[in-house]
C-alpha cells in the first residue's frame, strides 16, 4: 500500500520553501539596490545639474547606512523579534524607494537613499540570522549557498536592468522597481516567516535586556568615520582621511570600553574572543578585500592593457557575478556534504590559485587568461562564503543570531571598503602613477601582476588563520 503523505509535513515543507524564497528576495534586493544605482550616476548628474562627486553620494549614503547600522539592527532583531523587524525593514526600504523615485532635489534623493540603506541593513543582517529558524541544520549550507547566489544575481542584474529601465522610462523607474519588489518581499515575509519570539539573551535577564543606544551611536559613528576615511578623496590619503581614521580608532576604543560596562551590550566583547567567530570575521574581511581588487583593478587592466572597448570590458566583468550565481547553490550543497571546516580551507585554497592565476595568465593569454582565472577564483569565494557563514551560525543561540549575523555581514562590508582603498593604492604604487587612465599598457599589466600577487598573499594569510583556528579547536576538544 502506498504511503500517504502527512498533510502537516507537506505544509511545513511548503512553509520552509516560502520562507527561504522570501529571504532570497530580500537578499537579492539589498545587492540589486547598490548596483542598479551605480549605472544611474551619469544620468543623475545631468538631471540635477550636479557634479559627479556630488551624485556619488547617492551610492555612498546607501553603503554608509548599511555599514554603520547593520550590527545594531541585528541586535535589535534579537530583542524585539526578527520577523517583526524584517517586515518593518522591508516596509522602510519600499517607502524609501518610493521617496527616491519622486525626489525633486538631489539632497532629498540622498536622504531617501540613506533611509533605503537602513532598510537594507535590516534585510542583510536578518536574512542570514533567519536561516537557523527556517531550515534544518543539515541543510544550512545549501540555504547559505542560495543566499549567496541571490546576492550575486542582484549584483549582476543591476547594471543591465538599470540601463534598460533608464533608457525606456527614466531614472525614477529604477527606484519604483525597488519599491515594487520590496512590497512583494514584505508580503512574502509576513506570510511565510515563522513569527517566533524576541530572542533570549542568556547573558542578560528580561529586566536588563535593553537595546544599547550608547553602543549603537558609538559604533555607528566609528564605522561611518572609517568608511569615509577609506572612500573620500580616493587615491589621495590626505589630512581629512587621517583625521577620520583617527576618529575611527578613538571611537573603537570608546565602544569596547562602553560595551564592557553594561549588562546588555550591543556586542559582547567576548564574541571577539570566540574561537570560531573571531577567525571567521578576520578571514571574511581578508577575502572581501581580495574580491574587491577584481572590481578595482580589472576594468583598468582590460581597457588600458588589453585595449578592450567599454562594452567588452562590461561583458568580461560580468563573468564573475554570472559564475557566482551559477555555483552558489552547488557550493552550499558541497558544504552540507563535506562539512563547513573542510570547505572553508578548500574555498580559500581555490581562491589562492585563482589570485595566482590572475597574476600570471592574463599577461600570457589575454582575455582568455583573465576569464579562466576568474572562473577559478569565483567558485572558491562562493564555497568559502557558504562554509564560513554555516560554521559561524551553526551553534549560535537564538538570542545572539541577529547580532552575530550583523557582525559577519559587517566584516564583509569593511573588507569591501578597505579593498577599494587599499588594493587601489597597491595597484597605483605598482603602476607608478596615480593617473592610471594615462599610464602605459605595460605599466598597467605590471600593476595587475603585483596587485594579485599581494592578493594571493592575503588569501594565504586567511589560510593560516583557518589552520590556527582548527588547531585551537582540536586542542580544546
Amino acid at each position: 500500500m502506498a504511503d500517504i503523505a502527512d498533510p502537516r509535513a507537506v505544509e511545513v515543507s511548503r512553509s520552509a520553501t516560502g520562507a527561504l524564497a522570501s529571504l532570497s528576495l530580500a537578499m537579492l534586493l539589498s545587492s540589486l539596490s547598490t548596483s542598479i544605482a551605480n549605472v544611474a550616476l551619469p544620468t543623475l548628474s545631468e538631471a540635477f545639474s550636479a557634479s559627479f562627486p556630488a551624485v556619488q553620494w547617492v551610492v555612498l549614503a546607501y553603503l554608509l547606512a548599511i555599514t554603520a547600522l547593520i550590527v545594531s539592527v541585528g541586535r535589535l532583531g534579537d530583542l524585539v523579534g526578527r520577523r517583526l523587524l524584517l517586515v518593518a525593514g522591508l516596509a522602510l526600504f519600499s517607502a524609501a524607494s518610493l521617496a527616491a523615485a519622486v525626489a525633486p532635489t538631489l539632497p532629498l534623493l540622498i536622504a531617501a537613499r540613506a533611509a533605503q540603506g537602513l532598510g537594507a541593513a535590516v534585510m542583510m543582517a536578518l536574512t542570514i540570522a533567519f536561516v537557523g529558524d527556517t531550515v534544518a541544520k543539515e541543510r544550512t549550507g545549501s540555504a547559505m549557498g542560495l543566499l549567496g547566489t541571490m546576492s550575486a544575481i542582484g549584483t549582476a542584474l543591476g547594471p543591465s536592468l538599470g540601463g534598460v529601465l533608464i533608457a525606456s522610462f527614466g531614472w525614477r523607474s529604477i527606484f519604483l522597481v525597488n519599491a515594487a519588489l520590496g512590497i512583494a518581499a514584505m508580503l512574502a515575509a509576513r506570510r511565510f516567516l515563522p513569527p517566533g519570539e524576541a530572542g533570549q539573551d542568556r547573558g542578560a535577564t528580561r529586566e536588563n535586556a535593553r537595546f544599547d543606544m550608547l553602543g549603537t551611536v558609538l559604533l555607528a559613528l566609528t564605522l561611518a568615520a572609517y568608511a569615509l576615511a577609506m572612500t573620500l578623496a580616493r587615491g589621495r590619503f590626505g589630512g581629512l582621511n587621517v583625521a577620520l581614521l583617527g576618529m575611527a580608532v578613538l571611537g573603537a576604543g570608546l565602544f569596547l570600553h562602553a560595551e564592557g560596562k553594561i549588562a546588555s551590550p550591543l556586542v559582547k566583547p567576548a564574541l571577539f574572543r570566540d574561537p570560531v567567530l573571531a577567525p571567521s570575521l578576520a578571514m571574511n574581511a581578508l577575502v572581501s578585500t581580495v574580491m574587491m581588487a577584481t572590481l578595482v583593478v580589472g576594468p583598468f587592466f582590460l581597457s588600458r592593457a588589453l585595449g578592450l572597448s567599454e562594452a567588452l570590458v562590461g561583458a568580461v566583468l560580468s563573468i564573475g557575478p554570472v559564475v557566482s550565481a551559477l555555483c552558489g547553490v552547488v557550493a552550499g550543497r558541497i558544504v552540507d556534504r563535506w562539512g563547513a571546516s573542510a570547505m572553508v580551507a578548500a574555498g580559500l585554497a581555490l581562491m589562492a590559485v585563482g589570485c595566482a592565476a590572475l597574476a600570471v595568465l592574463p599577461a600570457l593569454c589575454g582575455v582568455a587568461g583573465y576569464a579562466a582565472a576568474i572562473v577559478i577564483l569565483t567558485p572558491g569565494y562562493q564555497l568559502f562564503q557558504a562554509a564560513n557563514n554555516t560554521a559561524v551560525t551553526a551553534d549560535v543561540g537564538k538570542g545572539q543570531r541577529g547580532v552575530v549575523s550583523g557582525v559577519l555581514s559587517l566584516s564583509r562590508n569593511l573588507g569591501l571598503i578597505t579593498g577599494t582603498a587599499a588594493m587601489g593604492a597597491v595597484f597605483a604604487f605598482a603602476v607608478g602613477t596615480k593617473d592610471i587612465a594615462g599610464a602605459a599598457p605595460e605599466a598597467v599589466a605590471g600593476g595587475m601582476r603585483f596587485t594579485f600577487a599581494v592578493a594571493a598573499g592575503l588569501v594565504v594569510a586567511a589560510v593560516a588563520i583557518a589552520a590556527a583556528g582548527g588547531l585551537r579547536k582540536r586542542r580544546s576538544a
